[in-house]
């Protein structure tokens, strides 16, 4: 069965003659689309040729793919809108794309363009790379849907791309770090070890004592797991880490009640919470209006 077709659509608040500029223009489009690192227009014969380029993606660890493409413009239809239609592909085998076609369409609105495309392409490796783009074609239309975000706030709020996905990076490896240090202290010292200064700091909070501290203990670390959870599907980032520049010096300062000794120990409560909670308002600041994939539509009207 042969998979859909990557579909994404945007409103933005533009003219078609400004979208249009940021797009066909490779050293703009190439600062904003995270499908390519790099975009050459070669020369062309005359002006009606289409219009051939090399594309560059890079993967990391110098690993690049290059490919080749050809764009075709279509201006000024009686509605007002215009469309690019696309060739492209690659003879590098680590692509699991051999080659694909798409079009990129743009709609005058009252409120100024609607920015959508589709395309579609061939994989390579047979069977096997069918099971492959069962993974890999979400990827990419999530690529191209954050890529279509951060072009139009780029143009409506002039943001550069550079910025928004750094300060988006940045977000994605603060996720990953909350979601290692709640995992970690809920499952390590209070599941698996019953460190014993938890059920110390636990019973000297509480009127808890000996196997009802015990477990006490157990059910903190159970929810520190579920807060864990959360701060991988929760969208709204945001939100956790105001709670979390809240209940940060609440821990420490119940941490110095329970046991003031521990002010004394090397990586204690007090560093520890506190560079979370710098970290929270770090991240707080730089979390406002992400980029996200979620803005765009990926379905054509009156599909399911």
């Amino acid at each position: 069965m042969k998979n859909k077709p990557i579909y994404v659509e945007i409103p933005i608040q533009a003219t078609i003659d400004e979208v249009w500029r940021m797009t066909q223009k490779p050293e703009l489009h190439e600062q904003w689309d995270l499908r390519f690192s790099s975009i050459t227009y070669l020369p062309k014969k005359s002006e009606d040729d289409p219009q051939s380029f090399l594309y560059e993606t890079k993967l990391g660890c110098w690993v690049k793919v290059a490919g080749w493409g050809k764009s075709i413009g279509t201006h000024n239809k009686k509605d007002g809108s215009k469309t690019s239609s696309l060739h492209f592909g690659t003879d590098q085998k680590i692509s699991p794309i051999c080659e694909g076609k798409g079009y990129w369409q743009y709609i005058p609105t009252e409120n100024g363009t609607i920015f959508l495309t589709q395309y579609d392409y061939d994989v390579r490796y047979g069977l096997f790379g069918r099971l492959l783009d069962i993974f890999f074609r979400p990827i990419m239309g999530w690529a191209t849907a954050l890529s279509f975000d951060v072009l139009k706030r780029w143009i409506e709020k002039g943001e550069s791309p550079r910025s928004q996905y750094v300060r988006f990076i940045i977000n994605a490896i603060v996720t990953m770090l909350f979601f290692f240090v709640w995992l970690y202290h809920g499952l390590i010292p209070k599941m698996i070890a019953k460190h014993p200064e938890e059920v110390s700091m636990l019973s000297s909070l509480t009127s808890l004592e000996g196997t009802a501290a015990v477990k006490g203990v157990g059910i903190i670390g159970v929810l520190e797991i579920l807060f864990a959870v959360v701060w991988l599907l929760y969208r709204k980032k945001r939100h956790l880490l105001v709670l979390q520049m809240i209940a940060f010096p609440v821990l420490t300062i119940s941490a110095l009640i329970a046991s003031p000794s521990f002010s004394l120990h090397p990586f204690n409560p007090i560093t520890f919470n506190a560079s979370l909670w710098v970290l929270s308002i770090i991240s707080f600041l730089l979390a406002t209006d992400l980029p996200s994939a979620t803005s765009c539509k990926r379905t054509r009207k009156g599909e399911s």
